[in-house]
Parts: structure tokens; sequence; C-alpha cells
């Protein structure tokens, strides 16, 4: 049986990175500690403002995906709970006071996006001691890339390459529900700790989704649960509430789902309209609109949509 070509193999670096253990003496495994990772996306944060600005204006990504081998993630994490989410809000202070600096200088600090948007990642392929990091300059956009640049520190050298990459090469990644944040960019540059807690209050769940159509392939599309209850359809749904997440699929029932939060026992729960519903390979039995029943929807749930559209709930 043919071997299945790994993460570093298919983007062209098995022979710079991944080269013979039995021949080649490592750098020793650097473990990752808060500051490691807080120390790694501020000095990229720095690169891309080298990187991207031109004629006196300030330009910088505003979505991180930082990346690690998934032992050295759950290692981390395992003991520190909570401690991302810290490093995210010391880092989004310091990235406003870089720029404070060059607004203080003269320069046009203007943003690309409304928000900061941290993902922590993992990859299968990834060995222990790998760091990786992406950047973007508009979280969740739908315009179509081509590309992304994409840095990674192998194990074996210690030094950073940056690279080029087809997006299509990443969907190996394992994306974390505990390992996601968004934050409110303020245009004064000040980190407002009461704005970002109201704002972590209005997030109760985050909704994933993977369409079988060709405009959005290797694309998710993302929906943020602000309400305690909302419904989901498909694309031939006509309102526009802020309570429906629609989904540009013909494949899906209008409307296809409700998806609702209880505050009284803190869980999710599912009733299903569409003509085929499974919830972690589980049937769920369909009801009327009117007269919804009710199952619950565990966190990091997986449903499957007509046998077609897959969507995931993740505790935001």
């Amino acid at each position: 049986m043919e071997s299945k070509p790994n993460f570093w193999q298919r983007i062209g670096l098995q022979d710079w990175f991944l080269t013979n253990e039995a021949t080649e003496k490592l750098t020793p495994t650097q473990a990752l500690t808060p500051d490691t990772i807080y120390n790694y996306i501020v000095e990229k944060f720095k690169e891309s403002i080298g990187e991207l600005s031109f004629a006196g204006r300030i330009v910088f990504y505003h979505e991180f995906i930082v990346s690690f081998n998934a032992d050295d993630y759950k290692e981390f994490n395992e003991n520190k709970q909570g401690i991302i989410g810290l490093i995210v809000q010391e880092t989004v202070k310091k990235f406003y006071d870089i720029l404070r600096e060059y607004r203080a200088a003269g320069k046009r600090v203007e943003p690309s996006g409304s928000k900061w948007v941290f993902r922590i990642v993992s990859h299968p392929d990834y060995a222990r001691g790998d760091k990786g990091f992406i950047g973007k300059l508009l979280p969740d956009n739908n315009q179509k890339e081509e590309n992304l640049r994409v840095t990674f520190i192998p194990r074996q050298t210690g030094i950073a390459q940056t690279f080029d990459v087809n997006p299509e090469v990443l969907k190996g990644f394992t994306y974390y529900s505990e390992g996601y944040f968004e934050i409110p960019y303020e245009d004064n540059l000040t980190y407002d700790e009461k704005s970002i807690a109201k704002a972590e209050q209005s997030v109760l769940a985050r909704l994933e989704t993977i369409i079988p159509n060709p405009m959005f392939a290797g694309k998710k599309v993302e929906y943020l649960m602000k309400k305690e209850e909302i419904t989901v359809s498909g694309s031939e749904e006509t309102r526009e509430e802020d309570d429906i997440f629609k989904i540009p699929s013909d494949w899906l029932n209008v409307p296809h789902l409700k998806i609702r939060f209880s505050q009284a026992d803190n869980k999710f729960y599912v009733a299903s309209f569409g003509e085929v519903t499974t919830l972690n390979e589980v049937l769920v039995t369909r009801s009327e609109p009117n007269a919804p029943v009710w199952v619950e929807l565990p966190v990091n749930s997986r449903m499957l949509l007509n046998g077609i559209v897959g969507l995931n709930l993740f505790k935001s």
C-alpha cells in the first residue's frame, strides 16, 4: 500500500526540515511556555508591519494562527486552563503599544479589519518542538486566497523559514474551540478590558461548516451564536435577522435546524426540521418548526445535514 505523504512533503519542505534523525544532530526541544507563545506572536506582528507597510501607512495582520505539535499543545494546556486567553490579552496590549509608537511618529495607522482573531491549532505531522505561524490581513473574509504566507520553525535548526503555500495543504490542522479568540479592534489603540469582557460574554458558541461547493473549496464558513436561540437555514432563506445562520447551500431545508442555549442547565439543544440530520452519527428525529423536539447538543458536536453539509458546534 502506497504511504500517504506527510504535511512537510506536501509543501515541499521534507528535505529542508525533517532530515534523517539518525545522522543529523537535532536542536534540543524547548518547552512550550506562555512567554514562548507571547514573544512568538509579537515577533510575527512586528514582521508583518515591516513586510506590509508602505507610503507612510502601517499595515499589519489581524488574524493569527499559531500551530504546534498536538502533544506539545496538550501538555501545555493541560495544567494551564485559561492561560491562552491571558496571553491573547497581553499580546493585544503589546500590539497597541507598538501601533501607538508609529502613530506618534506621524505614521498612518488604519486597520484592515474590525477585530483581532487568534486561533491556536495543532497538526499531526508537526514534531515535538515545531512551531508554525500563519498571518492574515482580514479575519473571516470571503475573498479568494491564492496563497498563504506561512512561517515554520523546525526542531532541527530552530531557525524560522517563511514560504507561500496553497491553502489546500493546510486542511489537516486541528482547530480547538478553547483556542479561538475574537477581540474588537479599538481605533484609539487602547485595550478596553470592559468592552472585551462584554464581547466575550455575548458569544455563546461558534458554528463552523464546510460546504461542498467549488466556490467555498478549502474554506470554512463560521457563525458566532450571540442569541440563546438561532435558526440554521439554507440558501433559499429570505430572512436576514442576525439570529439566522444562512448557509449558502441549496442542499439544506428552510429552515433546517433550531439551536438553543439553556441558561438553567448550561447546555445546548437542537431541533431538526430538515429531511435528514445526524448528530455525532446518530439520527435526530425530525419535528415541525411550530412544535420542535429538542435533543441535547454536546459541545464539540459534529452534525451532518441531509448527508451533505457538515456543521460543528464549539463553545466560544
